[in-house]
């Protein structure tokens, strides 16, 4: 298994070769998206998603099937509604203790996070949603925070709150983000035992990211390399084993290891296909075989998987410029295929889209603006 076939294999687990029919169908196979960046994790949905638009993914957003929340590791996610609950048992003591250092300098403790909780449930009283600037207003009524507090110290009893169960995500007021209370979003919760959730967690990362490591869940699920095993024991006599010079790998047992056909995609920044694991080799280019730490990566061209470059968009009146910055010349081959990848992300902006290149001449690339 080469990193390219890795990465092949992977795109293809991930749905991104072979997308979901609904948006909530992608996040609960996937278990959670990383969503801090807001439109790159839609199109991060999106990508997975059969006929996907981001009005379609905004609107199951809106209806709280999907929620946005702060579970895993430190930032935001999207996650199912009917998996919120088990995820923040399982997860969020450790997000919690890796967020103490922030908590002390800012002078946040237990007890002040009671009484914000407490003036939280007090203030959507009557109303549904809350923009954070309204949740600063409410809690400044409550003297929970006073007119000069650091901002930073509002951020951290939202995120508290998230933790804790008591606020997640509502749809959006304008270009604000809202949030609610969990239990009217989700109001018959569902819960696990915490070593079920930690058997489910594993299965889904393993079914949906593979092949991966040990390593590479206990990265992703924010989860001690001990209670990552723990989960894997439960879930290995349903997977597929493989070692690879000295490395083993885990993977979804039922799926077809041939090789998919030639393709190209453009992921957005913070991507499951690139963040999801520990070992770099998950992330190979074409600048000379080399790799380099998928967290480093923003909007990224793959073609038959090899990282091929990096790219950006620009919005203007009535279209979308990507330009794309390839690591090496692109082949006639390949160029269709990033032709046909950005008409895709056209297609779910509703934008008509110009593609260009930093390594090409003008011809090369502008030669089509479609729907």
């Amino acid at each position: 298994m080469t990193h390219a076939d890795l990465l092949r294999r992977r795109l293809r687990q991930q749905r991104v070769s072979s997308p979901l029919p609904d948006a909530a169908a992608v996040v609960g196979w996937l278990g959670a998206v990383q969503a801090q960046d807001y439109p790159a994790g839609k199109w991060a949905v999106g990508l997975r998603t059969r006929g996907a638009t981001d009005q379609r993914v905004e609107s199951a957003i809106e209806a709280g099937e999907i929620l946005r929340t702060h579970v895993l590791r430190p930032t935001w996610h999207f996650v199912r509604a009917s998996d919120i609950r088990w995820m923040l048992d399982l997860t969020a003591p450790r997000v919690k203790a890796g967020m103490a250092f922030f908590n002390r300098y800012h002078g946040l403790d237990e007890r002040l996070f009671r009484r914000s909780e407490t003036a939280l449930r007090r203030a959507f009283d009557g109303t549904p949603y809350l923009t954070r600037q309204e949740i600063g207003a409410a809690l400044r009524r409550a003297r929970v925070l006073k007119a000069g507090d650091d901002s930073l110290r509002l951020i951290g009893l939202i995120m508290r709150a998230e933790l804790d169960a008591v606020i997640c995500s509502g749809p959006r007021a304008g270009k604000q983000f809202t949030y609610a209370l969990l239990d009217a979003r989700v109001p018959s919760p569902s819960s696990l035992a915490i070593d079920e959730a930690r058997a489910e967690l594993a299965r889904r990362y393993f079914i949906s990211h593979g092949p991966a490591t040990l390593k590479d869940f206990a990265w992703w699920s924010g989860l001690t390399v001990a209670s990552a095993r723990q989960g894997l024991d439960a879930i290995a006599g349903g997977l597929d084993k493989e070692t690879v010079g000295g490395t083993t790998f885990w993977s979804d047992r039922t799926t077809p290891h041939g090789r998919p056909r030639f393709e190209a995609h453009l992921l957005p920044c913070y991507d499951e296909c690139l963040l999801s694991y520990r070992d770099e080799s998950a992330a190979p280019d074409q600048r000379g075989g080399g790799t380099r730490c998928p967290r480093e990566y923003g909007p990224t061209i793959v073609v038959d998987g090899r990282i091929a470059g990096t790219w950006a968009r620009t919005f203007e009146r009535e279209r979308v410029v990507i330009t794309l910055k390839p690591y090496a010349p692109l082949t006639r081959r390949a160029v269709a295929a990033i032709g046909e990848a950005a008409e895709r992300y056209g297609r779910f902006l509703g934008q008509r889209i110009l593609l260009l290149s930093t390594a090409s001449r003008p011809t090369e690339l502008n030669r089509r603006i479609r729907r």
